[in-house]
């Protein structure tokens, strides 16, 4: 599977590039349309863990980290990072497509500008 988010009308949209385009509209299948986009990572290794609504990202690390906790893996549960909001389509793929990523973007999070202002 090949995720890649796209931005259309002021909502991002997850395709699975892997699939064909559609014979009638020439687009591929929509797995997922929201305002914000989440990404939950591991803060050591960047690898990213989830990614899609902010509400089901965080519920998501919500019980990840209390089931590491629960098991004594303290370490793995605090690594766990998400990142939500309007974050720009092209920092949202690199950290799909480019293990590792995440650490990169999230320490320059404050300057990343706004996702929804690069839409055309």
């Amino acid at each position: 599977m090949q995720l890649q988010y796209e931005l259309k009308d002021g909502a991002y949209h997850l395709y699975d590039m892997s699939t064909p385009p559609s014979a009638v509209t020439g687009q591929r299948k929509l797995r997922l349309r929201t305002d914000d986009v989440a990404i939950a990572f591991d803060v050591r290794t960047g690898i990213v863990q989830e990614h899609g609504s902010p509400n089901r990202i965080h519920s998501w690390a919500l019980n990840t980290r209390r089931r590491l906790r629960s098991s004594g893996a303290l370490d793995k549960a605090n690594d766990i990072v998400v990142v939500s909001g309007p974050l720009p389509v092209d920092e949202i793929n690199k950290c799909l497509r480019i293990t590792g990523y995440c650490r990169r973007m999230f320490s320059q999070l404050p300057t990343l500008p706004h996702g929804k202002r690069l839409a055309h």
